[in-house]
């Protein structure tokens, strides 16, 4: 939509940085967003294009052309009214988000997509900061009582949409504040949490009852799991208090490494690093808070909870960062013609990668394996590694490429296996193959597992995935949550 000779007039406007040496003083946001001109100019560029495959290629399905037309005609009220009737939180994915839906614009088979990303963060920080964010009170109460477990981005979604139902919603969250991976793994200068606070200010509004330090059954003795839960509360319990239950815990148990030397002092989980930095910026004191100053930290894995941790690294002072990347390099442009509009498989670079470049302490090394952890009185040293390569789908090592690489802090950002199993065990769920809850997300029964009026949705159900397909997943659970309830739903899916 937009102008139609748009895309030919005007070029891509990236969102602008804060010098590096200024964002890295502090954990605050540095992103720069668009001025009001600039989102116009974005918008304008939006093609009329005939089908819109940036819709299929949004998780949310939000409605890319309509927003992007009443950006660049001055409509931002009603571009926001667009933009929450498929996107309960734009503020989290318009700045955390990795845009498939850029990735699936029309401009970008053959130019540079449109700059729909910066467009939502410059829509939804226009209308908060216009007080166009309001709650929404729901007219009637159906006397129905719901349970809502894990209170990350499926949780809070699903937690706003059955509260505007008209249910009597009750959020439980284990650990001390709301937002899951959110609050406690992406950190603040990515997403300052005074998001997340606003968002639940307006829930507490719409009538949902927030219970943090709840965990559900008992859990794990061993398990690194962030868990700062003061009491728990039974499945059994649950079910005979409320007349649905819905289970939005996430996928938090870490996949391990476990070759000789693991259980080494100074190897852990990124999920141990990242979270007590966050609490440690919301100001709680925190004893024995694991640090990378003036160390040489190593990072296993390639994906943004590396970058994560290659980023909070950076801030604390460490004297060098290694991140690992057990896959080969990737191209640093993709082919268009063979994979549009579908996500592309290229050399991706974020924000702290740049910055610890810039500092002169950051070395990536791709096609690379862990082989063995090095030690001296009970603490990691190092780290013997051997080049990979794959073939015919299948791992195997270089010879002669064996090599040492010195470390005081490992930190093992490979991803998520699956949920925590005690939460799921407590009900009697079945699991999937990967010990993820086994539910489907079909129009008719979806997001039902097999224990009655028991319900799962996000990264629990689907396994470890993007905060927008946990927003998606949440609003469809609290559909068919809805319509279980009520026997039928005015809930968008």
């Amino acid at each position: 939509m937009g102008k139609v000779t748009g895309f030919m007039e005007f070029e891509r406007i990236e969102e602008g940085y804060k010098p590096v040496a200024e964002r890295l003083k502090n954990y605050g946001e540095f992103v720069i967003g668009l001025t009001d001109e600039q989102a116009k100019k974005q918008g304008a560029r939006c093609m009329d294009c005939g089908t819109p495959f940036c819709n299929n290629g949004c998780p949310v399905n939000n409605i890319i052309p309509d927003f992007n037309d009443l950006v660049y005609h001055g409509d931002w009220k009603n571009a926001i009214e667009v933009l929450h009737s498929t996107n309960n939180f734009p503020e989290f994915t318009g700045r955390i988000c990795p845009a498939p839906c850029e990735a699936a614009c029309v401009a970008n088979f053959n130019g540079d997509a449109i700059g729909i990303k910066s467009i939502e963060h410059a829509i939804i920080d226009r209308a908060w900061a216009e007080g166009w964010v309001q709650p929404q009170i729901a007219k009637v109460k159906t006397g129905k009582k719901v349970a809502v477990i894990g209170a990350g981005p499926a949780g809070l979604a699903a937690s706003q949409q059955l509260a505007r139902a008209g249910h009597d919603v009750t959020l439980f969250e284990k650990n001390d504040r709301v937002g899951g991976l959110l609050r406690y793994g992406i950190p603040d200068f990515k997403l300052d949490k005074a998001h997340i606070d606003r968002r639940v200010k307006q829930l507490e509004a719409e009538g949902v009852k927030i219970r943090t330090g709840v965990v559900v059954g008992e859990w794990p003795k061993d398990s690194k799991v962030t868990n700062w839960a003061k009491e728990s509360v039974s499945a059994e319990q649950l079910k005979k208090d409320f007349d649905a239950v819905l289970l939005t815990g996430g996928s938090e148990q870490s996949r391990d490494l476990p070759a000789p030397g693991r259980d080494l002092g100074g190897i852990h989980f990124a999920m141990e690093f990242l979270p007590q930095q966050n609490k440690v910026n919301a100001g709680d004191k925190l004893k024995g808070q694991l640090r990378a100053d003036g160390k040489h930290v190593i990072v296993i894995g390639g994906g943004d909870t590396g970058s994560d941790c290659v980023g909070t690294s950076t801030r604390h002072g460490a004297a060098s960062v290694t991140q690992f990347e057990v896959m080969p390099m990737p191209p640093e442009k993709e082919n268009k013609a063979m994979v549009w509009p579908y996500w592309p498989l290229k050399l991706r670079t974020s924000s702290s990668h740049d910055e610890s470049e810039e500092k002169g302490l950051l070395k990536r090394e791709f096609a690379i394996s862990t082989k063995a952890f090095i030690g001296e009185k009970g603490q990691v040293t190092g780290l013997k590694t051997v080049q990979v390569e794959f073939k015919d789908g299948k791992m195997s090592e270089v010879p002669g490429t064996e090599k040492e690489y010195k470390a005081d802090l490992v930190l093992l950002a490979m991803g998520f296996v699956n949920p925590v199993a005690t939460v799921l065990d407590a009900f009697g769920i079945d699991k999937d193959a990967r010990g993820n809850a086994k539910a489907t997300t079909e129009f008719t029964g979806g997001y039902a597992t097999n224990v009655p009026k028991v319900f799962a949705a996000g990264d629990m159900r689907r396994g470890q995935s993007l905060v927008v397909w946990a927003i998606r997943e949440g609003r469809q659970a609290a559909r068919a949550v809805d319509e279980y309830l009520m026997g039928s739903s005015d809930l968008p899916r």
